[in-house]
């Protein structure tokens, strides 16, 4: 039985409304995880329900937050990451068709000076602990969402960010591959192994235009997942919308 499901940092959900109705619409995911909703759980567009979607919403005023959107029954089994000791609206877990989907929004780390950057640290150390816990229980699940690190120098244009920018330290990096190596397949580099698979342009600077963009939004799969692994790819037309989030859909299919 295939299953199609998508992430997508959305950038205010209620602003964007319309967009993610219309690719609903178009595409028909099974499962579409969001993140950056900003947006409380009463203030997210009720049209999403109307359309057959069960909602599981993590939301916080202003910023943050993460939902996921599933055309099958699900069942929550996280509203924030287990070992994270931080508040914020950055994880939602559910079962899925007897898979488990964790959305997640991985801090920037870019603000907050070390003690910002420690925090995005400490999110992948709970992340890396958790997908530990899942793979030792012989869980299958997948988790995908906005991970604000680029895992290579091939993952961002030759512009796009500064050597000590928190998306690229060497930390982050190292944080990455702990993660990955526990047993996890980085669907993209599975279906493409090299070269560019942007999925966000900054507003400024014509950073769309230009192609200067960066490889942070990740679908991580657990090793029978990954088996079943068809197609992934970044929804790049949604970024040439008006008034469009500066990331777009990450799209995968599973046989």
């Amino acid at each position: 039985m295939s299953l199609v499901f998508a992430s997508w940092n959305i950038n205010s959900i209620r602003q964007r409304e319309a967009l993610v109705s219309d690719w609903l619409e178009r595409h028909q995911p099974d499962v579409l995880c969001l993140q950056e909703i900003k947006c409380e759980e009463h203030q997210f567009p009720a049209v999403f329900a109307e359309k057959g979607y069960q909602t599981a919403i993590v939301g916080q005023k202003s910023y943050n937050g993460v939902a996921i959107l599933s055309r099958h029954p699900m069942n929550v089994t996280h509203r924030r990451l287990p070992g994270f000791g931080h508040e914020a609206a950055r994880y939602v877990e559910a079962e899925i068709q007897g898979i488990v989907f964790g959305n997640l929004y991985l801090p920037n780390g870019n603000s907050g000076g070390e003690t910002g950057y420690d925090i995005k640290l400490d999110f992948f150390d709970a992340l890396t602990h958790h997908a530990r816990t899942m793979l030792a229980a012989e869980r299958d699940f997948i988790l995908l969402g906005d991970y604000n690190v680029c895992p290579t120098a091939e993952d961002h244009a030759p512009d796009a960010l500064s050597p000590t920018d928190s998306l690229v330290r060497p930390e982050s990096r190292a944080a990455w591959r702990r993660l990955v190596w526990s047993g996890l397949t980085d669907a993209q580099r599975v279906v493409q192994p090299q070269g560019r698979a942007f999925t966000f342009w900054d507003y400024q600077g014509m950073a769309f235009q230009r192609d200067s963009g960066l490889r942070i939004d990740h679908a991580l799969l657990s090793p029978r997942l990954a088996e079943r692994l068809e197609t992934v790819q970044p929804d790049r037309e949604e970024r040439a919308k008006n008034q469009p989030s500066d990331h777009v859909p990450l799209i995968v299919r599973l046989q």
